[in-house]
C-alpha cells in the first residue's frame, strides 16, 4: 500500500527553522523523507543535526527576511539540493508588542514586512518555479488563532496574521486549478520564544491554561503532524485551508 505522507524525494524550504516552531516543522518534515533548505537570521546547528539524525539531505541559507532581498537565493538554493522546490512553509514571523494607542509605525512595518510581505513575494517566487514544470506542489503558512481572533497588545501581529489566511484563500483560489496546494496552519499557545512573556506573567499564563481544553500549552512537535499532512500527497484535495492545531482553544 502506497504510504501517502512519504515525502522522499522532495524538497522544502521552511523559513525561520532556527528554533520553536519551524524547527519543529522541518525535523517531521524530514523525518517524513524530505530534503530540507532551512533559512533563518542565527545558526541552526540544532535543527541540521535533527534533521540529518533523521536521514534527511540539509542546507541553510542566512537570511532576514524583513526585506527582499533574500528570496532569490532562498530559491536558488532551494532548487539546488534536489530537483525541485516541492515544498515551501511560511513561517518565519516576529511580534510586536504594545497598546494600540502607543503603537508606533515602525513596530507595525516590521511585522508586517516580515510576517506578510516577504511571505507574499517568497510564495509568488516558488510558484513560478512550480507553474514552470507543471509539477505543481505543496505552499504551507504558519498562521495563528490571531487569524480568527483579535487578541490585545499585538495590533500588528494580529492584522499580518488575518491578512495571511486571508491570503492563503487567495492564493488558493488562484493556484488550486494548477496543481498547487495552499494552505495554512494555525498554532495555538506553543511554549516558544514569541510567547515567553506570556508564560512569564503569572497571571496571564494562568488565563490561557485555563481556556486550553487539552490543559497544556502546546509542544513544537506537536505541529509537526500537521505540517507533514499539507505537505503530502495525502492532502493533494485540500485547498485554501486554515488548520487550527490548538489544544482545543477555538473549541471552547
Amino acid at each position: 500500500m502506497t504510504n501517502l505522507f512519504d515525502l522522499s524525494g522532495k524538497t522544502a524550504i521552511v523559513t525561520g527553522a532556527n528554533t520553536g516552531l519551524g524547527q519543529a516543522i522541518a525535523v517531521a518534515l524530514a523525518g517524513a523523507g524530505a530534503g530540507i533548505v532551512a533559512v533563518g537570521r542565527s545558526a541552526m546547528n540544532e535543527t541540521e543535526r535533527l534533521c540529518r539524525d533523521a536521514g534527511a539531505a540539509f542546507s541553510v541559507v542566512q537570511a532576514d527576511l524583513s526585506s527582499l532581498e533574500p528570496i532569490d537565493r532562498i530559491v536558488a538554493d532551494g532548487a539546488g539540493i534536489g530537483e525541485r522546490i516541492d515544498i515551501l512553509v511560511n513561517n518565519a514571523g516576529i511580534i510586536r508588542r504594545a497598546d494600540a494607542i502607543d503603537f508606533t509605525e515602525k513596530d507595525w512595518d516590521d511585522v508586517m514586512n516580515v510576517n506578510l510581505k516577504s511571505t507574499f513575494f517568497l510564495s509568488q517566487t516558488v510558484a513560478r518555479r512550480m507553474l514552470a514544470d507543471g509539477h505543481g506542489g505543496k505552499i504551507i503558512n504558519i498562521a495563528s488563532l490571531l487569524s480568527f481572533q483579535g487578541g490585545i497588545r499585538i495590533p500588528s501581529y494580529t492584522a499580518s496574521k488575518s491578512g495571511l489566511a486571508g491570503l492563503t484563500r487567495l492564493l488558493a483560489c488562484e493556484w488550486a486549478g494548477k496543481g498547487i496546494n495552499v494552505n495554512a496552519i494555525a498554532p495555538g499557545y506553543f511554549v516558544t520564544n514569541n510567547t515567553e512573556a506570556l508564560r512569564s506573567d503569572p497571571k496571564r499564563s494562568s488565563e490561557i491554561l485555563n481556556r486550553i481544553p487539552a490543559g497544556r500549552w502546546g509542544e513544537p512537535s506537536d505541529l509537526g503532524g500537521a505540517a507533514v499532512f499539507l505537505a503530502s500527497s495525502a492532502a493533494d484535495y485540500v485547498h485554501g485551508v486554515v488548520l487550527p492545531v490548538d489544544g482545543g482553544w477555538l473549541a471552547r
